[in-house]
This record gives structure tokens, C-alpha cells and sequence, in this order.
């Protein structure tokens, strides 16, 4: 049986040691809170930041497929039966021209009147040859590093009988009507050459785009832009940002090819690292082996004029210090007969230190007749501002009582 001391002694131990088990829970659940706190708080700020990623790309999709529409029916006005056929080319033109749906379709309504009307309303050729047109453009503008939107303004003035921007394509000819008919007139040697009726005319601006590509293919212009699109690093990337948009588009059609599209968009990407990933490799190394380079060429030429630097210097600080040991004989010399012709100055007749003193002594004696004779003034002026001083401090007592007074109650209080 456990007397009272020892009972008291247990009973202070498991309270203790109880209290010592609800204060590590109290911390174990503060860290539990706080870690679930900051969880929360990334979390936040991850759906905060996902969701504005998500609203700007929706916000770039609505755009593309807006465009899309309006082309679309712009396309269908124009193409009529032909119109799927035009989308069909639009849709694999990030490859063949570099461009998106997009601007493929706002690219072709922009001559594709003209092309009707000299194809005589046929569609089905309209949209070939505004394919073909397209391709060009592309082409040349890869082939010869001109602007695309140059090109298509080139293409916009032909098809209004304009020639004056012929020379934007690069190909040897001026911008004039008859530079035109020379490049036609050549386009037809090629068709004659190959047993193909010579028969294209600057009359049809259908003929013009056939000449124009004629020209092209046989100055091994033609296929550059699909070429590219897969081998060259700026081809890829065009490539890639057609393929970006037309995805966007896609995201937006009710039945939308989003797997086919996202497929398009993966292989576009592969192209542009598998066309980046080389260069790099190839950079890197270069970089290394040029800075090598570099050093290794420093170090040479150090070592070659390095003697040769430092006996010129050597030489030169040894002509500087033998030029100033030269001329410290004459600089004393010199500073002799200044010394020597001050102080003869000073002691010469006329002059010197006797003149300077009379000139001292004449100067004094003026100055002190000047005091003298304006002494009568000084004491007018001083007993003029005594006698005022006197009558304000007069004037102002009554008033300096007044305020004496005003501060002493002021005290007091």
C-alpha cells in the first residue's frame, strides 16, 4: 500500500509525463496545419497560374477559329463547289508553304477573282493553280530571302495587270510589261522544249502564275519550302508556328481533328529539334576549340613579341629618363637667371627695392588723408543714425511696455 508522499510523487510523474504527450500532439497538429496551410497555397497559386494559361490559350483559339469562319466563307463565295478542295491544300500548307490554314485561305481570296476570270469561272483549276501560286510564293521567298508578304504583293499587282514589282521575285527580270512578256516568252521555250503547246500569254493572269512557275522550277527554285520544312532549321520552325495555329483553330471546330492536328503539331516540333539538336552539338565544340584556339594564338604571340614589346618599352622609359637628366642642368641654369634678374630688377636705379618703398610709403600717406579728410562725414552720418535710433526706440516704447506686459501675465499664469 502506497502511502501519501509516494502517491503524491506518482501522481505528479504521470501528470508531467501526460502533459509532456499533449504538447507534442499540440506541435505534431500546428505542423500539420501549417504544412497543409502552405499546400493549400501552392495549390492556389498552381490553379491560379493553370488557369491563366488556360484563359489565354482559349482566348488565342477564339481568335483563330473567328478568322477561320470568315475565311472559310469568304472561300466558299469564291471556290463555290471547289471550296474543300482550297481547305484541303490549306490544311497541309504548313509544309508545303511555311503558312497556316489561315493565312493560306487570306492569302488565295486575295487574287483569287482575277484567277477565276481568266480560268473562265473554273474552280476545280482556280484552286490548282492558286495552290501552285502559293507554293511559289513560299518557295521563292525561302529560295531568295525575300519577304513573303513582297511576294504576295507582287502576285496581288499581276493580277491586276500591274508589273511593276516583277523584280521582287529575284528572277532576273524588271518590274515592266515587257519584262514580263520576256519571262512568259521564256516560259514557253521550256513547254516547246518539252513537246508542250507554247501558248501562254500575258492576257491571262492564269498563264502569268504557270510562267512564273515554270521560270522557277527550272532555276531549281520549286519544292524548296517542303524541303525546308524538314531539314533546315528556319524551314522547321516556320513549320512548327503553322502547325501551332492551325491547332488553335482546331480546338475551336464543333468536330474538330484534334488527335489528327496534335500529331501534326508533335512531328512539327520533332523537326525543329532534330534540326537544332546538331547544331548545337556542333556549336558547343566549336566554341571550346575556338576559345583554345584563341588563347593558344595570345600566348604565341606573346612569346614572339613579347621581348620585342618589352625592349621598346625598356628603350622608351630609358630616352625619358636620360631626356629629363639632360635637362636639369639648363632648368637650373635657367631658374639662376630668373632669380638673378628679379633681384637685379629690384636693385636697379629707378626701380627696385627703393621705388617700392616709396610707392609703399605714398600709398599709406593717401590713405591715411583719405580718413582724415572724410572724418567730419563719419561723425555727421554716425549722429544720424544715433538721433534715429533713439527717436524709433521712443516711438516703439509704449508698444515694447504693452508686450513686456503680455509676457509677464503670460508667466504668471
Amino acid at each position: 500500500m502506497l502511502d501519501l508522499g509516494t502517491l503524491r510523487v506518482k501522481l505528479e510523474a504521470d501528470t508531467d509525463a501526460a502533459t509532456g504527450k499533449l504538447n507534442a500532439f499540440q506541435k505534431a497538429g500546428a505542423g500539420v496545419t501549417n504544412a497543409l496551410k502552405t499546400a493549400g497555397a501552392v495549390a492556389a497559386t498552381s490553379a491560379v497560374a493553370a488557369g491563366g494559361a488556360v484563359a489565354a490559350l482559349a482566348k488565342q483559339s477564339l481568335d483563330a477559329y473567328a478568322s477561320y469562319e470568315q475565311l472559310v466563307g469568304g472561300v466558299d463565295t469564291l471556290f463555290k463547289d471547289a471550296s474543300k478542295q482550297v481547305q484541303q491544300y490549306a490544311s497541309v500548307a504548313y509544309k508545303t508553304a511555311g503558312l497556316s490554314a489561315n493565312q493560306y485561305m487570306e492569302t488565295v481570296t486575295s487574287f483569287s477573282a482575277s484567277l477565276l476570270q481568266s480560268l473562265g469561272g473554273d474552280t476545280q483549276k482556280a484552286a490548282k493553280y492558286a495552290d501552285q501560286a502559293i507554293v511559289d510564293m513560299s518557295d521563292n521567298a525561302n529560295k531568295m530571302g525575300t519577304s513573303m508578304e513582297s511576294i504576295q504583293n507582287a502576285y496581288q499587282g499581276f493580277a491586276k495587270q500591274n508589273y511593276t514589282m516583277l523584280d521582287n521575285l529575284k528572277l532576273g527580270y524588271g518590274g515592266t510589261k515587257s519584262e514580263m512578256e520576256r519571262l512568259i516568252a521564256d516560259a514557253n521555250k521550256v513547254k516547246e522544249a518539252n513537246g508542250e503547246m507554247a501558248d501562254l500569254s500575258i492576257d491571262s493572269f492564269a498563264d502569268v502564275v504557270e510562267a512564273i512557275h515554270i521560270v522557277q522550277t527550272e532555276m531549281g527554285i520549286t519544292g524548296t519550302t517542303a524541303k525546308e520544312a524538314s531539314t533546315t532549321i528556319e524551314g522547321s520552325v516556320n513549320s512548327m508556328k503553322a502547325s501551332w495555329q492551325n491547332w488553335l483553330t482546331e480546338l475551336g471546330k464543333e468536330n474538330g481533328d484534334i488527335e489528327g492536328k496534335t500529331k501534326e503539331l508533335v512531328e512539327s516540333v520533332g523537326n525543329v529539334i532534330k534540326n537544332v539538336v546538331p547544331v548545337i552539338q556542333r556549336i558547343i565544340p566549336g566554341i571550346v576549340e575556338g576559345m583554345k584556339s584563341l588563347v593558344g594564338a595570345a600566348i604565341d604571340y606573346l612569346k614572339t613579341q613579347g621581348p620585342e614589346m618589352l625592349a621598346a618599352a625598356q628603350e622608351w622609359i630609358g630616352n625619358m629618363i636620360s631626356g629629363i637628366a639632360e635637362a636639369i642642368p639648363q632648368v637650373v641654369e635657367k631658374a639662376g637667371e630668373l632669380i638673378k634678374s628679379f633681384t637685379s630688377g629690384l636693385n636697379t636705379s629707378g626701380g627696385g627695392l627703393n621705388e617700392l618703398r616709396i610707392k609703399g610709403m605714398e600709398l599709406v600717406r593717401n590713405l591715411i588723408n583719405g580718413i582724415v579728410e572724410a572724418i567730419p562725414q563719419i561723425a555727421e552720418a554716425t549722429g544720424d543714425i544715433l538721433a534715429g535710433f533713439v527717436e524709433n526706440t521712443m516711438n516703439a516704447l509704449p508698444t515694447m511696455v504693452e508686450l513686456g506686459g503680455e509676457i509677464i501675465n503670460g508667466l504668471v499664469n
